[in-house]
């Protein structure tokens, strides 16, 4: 980010003196400008030549869709607590996801432009008011998506007056935390503020900062419309993809087909990660409270709401997979953390139930409290297709499925009792087990020369170390979690 290069700067001149240095870091800066400007002329020469003819793929389909989700079962408390034997469970395998949620960096750095009497321009990006510095002289101008019109509208944009703009929008990427995603999707809201809604002036716009970013990003054309593909490191389910020399490009618009596409790049740009890491510090709104009661331990009832504005958020979040394992798409969903609104409501709640008990006693109460204070469903009846949950939906819908209990159980048992944890995936169902320190009996697995005992949100009052009945360990994989 240029503000830290320039802070660099700043802290050497000072460090050292003299005007050699402040001569010499001038200069350096100057050279910044001279290189991105010759990257940006490149880009607008290749732009006027003929974009190529492609056609879409169909997007990856979400795997397993004939495999039938296994029925939640009862189990009584007098089963749950009978005295367990240990069991070594075998399983297929292990995944274990490389995290890879480094973020793109400008192509060059951005000189901030001084200006007198900045103008700004407000728009709203779920829910939260923010600002940025309007470029002084007036916007640009789009005639045509024809090569000749966006490359003379990109020229316009390449112009010192929208530095400013650029350099705060990388600021705000830093300031409200937004993983790769949360950043295109305030580029496309600032796009569509700014432009007009689905105007190809926003379209480009929006392209246009996000490769000033160090994203990689390919302009297309079709019908008259202008459209932006952006690349991802993963593999994105439900959206079609084109082929651009070997890589996945994805459409921000579903239902581009055919399309020409503009064979300019920039150097060293960077796919979007899809990993969240930390939720996007937008405006809280909190959802109406929900009282949540644990079957077996009644008075574990804990109130709880979410931010409104974070769900419109995750709704929006394109599901995807690490490395060409569909299991790694869960491990997304697990280490993304509860927003910090919530967790300062419910994990003091949560807290008073299982503070000063051993560490199987409160897993034992977390698990109860999972497994009744929610209601089951299929996600096929409530969504219409499998719709993974971010812990934060799970707390806020009325309906959760297997794969939804067991990500929100591992996000509780680590956060409240720094407990390792991993998710156990069976054909049509999703488990999970805690590695404790202390000595627990039970159903456990071996992973690393670590032991983790079967803890399953969706055997309904199963106590820790059971297995729910015809799951074939054969065919179980494990998950590996932060």
């Amino acid at each position: 980010m240029f503000g830290q290069v320039k802070d660099a700067f700043n802290g050497t001149r000072q460090n050292v003196g003299g005007s050699n240095v402040s001569a010499f870091n001038q200069n350096r800066v100057n050279n910044f400008n001279d290189y991105r400007q010759k990257l940006n002329a490149e880009y607008v020469s290749k732009t006027r030549e003929k974009w190529r003819d492609f056609n879409s793929f169909r997007g990856l389909a979400l795997p397993d869709k004939d495999v039938k989700p296994v029925n939640p079962i009862n189990m009584s408390d007098d089963d749950a607590f009978r005295k367990k034997q240990d069991r070594n469970i075998s399983i297929e395998g292990i995944v274990c996801p490389i995290k890879d949620n480094r973020q793109a960096q400008p192509i060059a750095p951005v000189q901030e432009v001084p200006e007198n009497n900045s103008q700004h321009f407000s728009f709203s990006y779920f829910g939260t008011s923010l600002q940025v510095r309007r470029p002084q002289g007036g916007g640009f101008t789009l005639g045509s998506t024809e090569e000749n019109a966006v490359a003379d509208a990109w020229s316009q944009l390449c112009e010192p007056r929208f530095n400013n703009l650029v350099i705060d929008c990388i600021k705000l990427r830093s300031s409200l935390n937004l993983c790769d995603w949360a950043y295109l999707m305030l580029l496309q809201t600032l796009g569509n503020s700014y432009c007009g809604e689905g105007t190809n002036e926003a379209t480009l716009l929006m392209a246009y900062i996000f490769s000033q970013s160090g994203y990689k990003m390919r302009l297309g054309q079709a019908d008259g419309k202008l459209a932006m593909l952006y690349a991802s490191r993963h593999n994105v389910y439900n959206t079609p993809y084109f082929d651009c020399d070997g890589e996945k490009f994805y459409a921000m618009s579903k239902s581009v087909g055919s399309i020409k596409i503009n064979a300019a790049k920039y150097p060293r740009e960077q796919s979007l990660s899809l990993w969240v890491g930390n939720d996007p510090q937008v405006y809280y709104s909190g959802t109406p409270t929900r009282t949540l009661v644990s079957k077996r331990y009644p008075e574990m009832s804990v109130n709880v709401s979410v931010n409104k504005n974070l769900l419109t958020f995750f709704s929006s979040y394109p599901t995807s997979e690490v490395g060409g394992n569909f299991m790694t798409r869960w491990a997304m969903y697990a280490n993304t953390p509860i927003c910090k609104e919530a967790q300062n409501e419910l994990y003091p709640q949560l807290r008073q139930y299982i503070s000063g008990r051993s560490e199987l006693d409160a897993v034992e109460r977390l698990l109860n409290w999972v497994q009744t204070a929610f209601v089951y469903e299929y996600d096929n009846k409530v969504w219409g297709s499998d719709r993974a949950f971010f812990p934060d939906e799970t707390l806020y819908y009325p309906y959760c499925d297997c794969e939804d209990r067991s990500i929100l159980f591992t996000r509780l048992v680590r956060d409240l009792l720094g407990l390792r944890c991993i998710l156990i995936y069976y054909p049509g169902h999703l488990a999970s087990a805690v590695s404790f320190t202390d000595n627990v009996n039970g159903d456990y697995i071996n992973v690393n020369g670590r032991r983790y005992v079967v803890c399953d949100p969706t055997y309904i009052g199963a106590s820790v170390g059971h297995t729910m009945p015809k799951m074939d360990n054969a065919t179980a994989n494990v998950i590996i979690l932060e």
